[in-house]
């Protein structure tokens, strides 16, 4: 898949698509090089956004967008839930339950094909929600976090991952330098054609993001579907974004 202007027009007209077509390629390495390219600080993250969930004990949890599975394993390791695994992508989901089997946690986890903005499930079904790199993959991010607080009981907490812009400017200037620069050849360099499209396309998009939605716009979305309490954490001096809070009860 090369980015072309063709194909970024493809990313804003019909962004679900667009992503499926660019991870297609990736799931058997993707834990992997994620880890080696964010210089360790990805699962770091998710393991951020994991506790905010499982420290609530909660016994049914939804994982949005859990890709190959790396937040799913993590919860089930961290707690005694049963979880419930959604993405796009079958080959990623493919290859999680591969992981998940090899680990022994196959049994207390379900892995379904679907959509963040339109998912398949009652209101209130899940006690806690975990999503993860979603937001830019969507054409209306406030709908979607709506659609992600009706599927949680009153009360349960939601924690959702992104990447994000840092806000002070020795660490932007640090930050765009590797994310326009380096991280295409480096993704090139250990994992080909599919990686370098990859990076070649994540720096802007991620700039594009938050120029459409700052943070403050997020957290006030986050608010306004019925989710309170809601805190963000910065991490990596600015390049990972963790937010969380709880379904309000009203």
């Amino acid at each position: 898949m090369n980015l072309t202007s063709r194909s970024i027009r493809h990313y804003r007209e019909a962004p679900n698509a667009f992503a499926r077509d660019l991870f297609a390629p990736l799931p058997a390495r993707y834990d992997a090089l994620a880890a080696l390219l964010s210089f360790g600080q990805d699962p770091r993250w998710r393991s951020a956004m994991v506790d905010r969930v499982a420290s609530a004990q909660p016994g049914l949890v939804l994982d949005v967008a859990c890709g190959p599975g790396a937040v799913t394993r993590l919860l089930a390791q961290r707690s005694q839930a049963r979880i419930v695994g959604i993405d796009l992508s079958e080959p990623m989901l493919r290859r999680g339950e591969a992981a998940l089997s090899s680990a022994g946690l196959a049994g207390r986890v379900a892995l379904v094909v679907g959509r963040g903005e339109q998912l398949p499930f009652p209101d209130a079904s899940f006690d806690a929600l975990t999503v993860t790199y979603l937001l830019r993959y969507v054409k209306d991010p406030a709908a979607t976090l709506a659609e992600l607080a009706r599927v949680v009981k009153p009360g349960g907490p939601i924690a959702s991952l992104e990447f994000a812009v840092p806000t002070r400017r020795p660490w932007r200037v640090a930050w765009w330098f590797y994310t326009r620069a380096v991280l295409p050849v480096a993704g090139y360099v250990v994992g080909g054609r599919a990686w370098w499209n990859v990076g070649r396309f994540l720096g802007p998009s991620i700039s594009a993001h938050y120029r459409s939605y700052p943070v403050a716009w997020t957290l006030q979305a986050w608010r306004s579907a019925g989710i309170e309490r809601v805190e963000a954490r910065p991490m990596s001096l600015g390049g990972g974004l963790v937010i969380a809070g709880y379904r309000s009860a009203r």
